[in-house]
């Protein structure tokens, strides 16, 4: 027999998670973790060949570190965790037109390209590997992947306990919701710390700027969600264990 107090503060922790899962696979998906706002780009010719070899080379099927971050530097890129944007305009002849018209190009990082590793000065394999780079950007790959297995496994956990009615794997499933929160956070962490280091070796044009997005925040956002279900379900577990601990010691006297 369950107390009503355990029933509701699992169902309610089952909710947090749901969201927090929501929250985090959303976030992984879209590319609005970071967006770098450029200085305008004159409408003349001068820039036109630049600007469309930038936008090759980001386009194209040879990716290092430096043929997409100088795009998202110059043509108001955006980043994610698996994906990588430029605004670039639609006409070929866009320098000739007053005000372009502007649409938004992506591509996918692929999982070779997750795991490829991140030099000291971008692009020049000379200058040797960069391995604080290089295992942030794996981290930030790999985490919250790491993060939503945990909350599946604990889900799976979960369900084996209600069709056993039994409480005490709920110790377990809170454990690995505070862990999928750690890795939530440490995500976003890895995420901030390798784009701060990225600007800090690459060479930006005059009037950057970066902002945070959306996508960003969903994930920062899933780590306190997944905190409060694991503080739940382990408050759940452990109260049912005492209130059945002192019933049976009752019962024996």
């Amino acid at each position: 027999m369950v107390d009503n107090r355990y029933t509701t503060a699992l169902v309610i922790g089952s909710v947090l998670s749901l969201l927090a899962c929501v929250y985090l696979s959303v976030a992984v998906g879209t590319q609005h973790w970071c967006q770098y706002h450029s200085p305008p780009i004159s409408h003349d010719g001068s820039n036109a060949s630049e600007l469309r070899s930038l936008k090759e080379d980001f386009l194209g099927e040879e990716m290092d570190e430096k043929t997409y971050s100088d795009p998202l530097f110059r043509l108001n890129g955006t980043l994610g965790l698996w994906w990588r944007c430029v605004l670039v305009p639609v006409d070929t002849h866009w320098y000739k037109e007053p005000e372009p018209k502007m649409v938004t190009q992506c591509v996918s990082f692929s999982l070779p390209q997750q795991f490829e590793a991140k030099y000291r000065e971008p692009g020049n394999h000379n200058t040797g590997e960069d391995l604080i780079r290089t295992y942030l950007w794996r981290c930030q790959f790999l985490l919250p992947l790491v993060s939503l297995g945990l909350v599946f496994l604990s889900g799976l956990i979960g369900v084996c306990a209600c069709l056993c009615r039994s409480l005490t794997p709920t110790s377990v499933v809170g454990v690995l919701h505070l862990l999928a929160g750690l890795c939530s956070l440490a995500t976003v962490s890895c995420f901030l710390a390798g784009v701060d280091l990225l600007q800090g070796v690459s060479q930006q044009p005059e009037g950057l700027d970066r902002s945070l997005g959306w996508s960003l925040y969903l994930a920062l956002i899933s780590s306190p969600l997944q905190m409060m279900a694991a503080a739940l379900f382990l408050w759940a577990a452990c109260s049912h264990r005492k209130s059945y601990t002192r019933m049976t010691a009752y019962r024996v006297a």
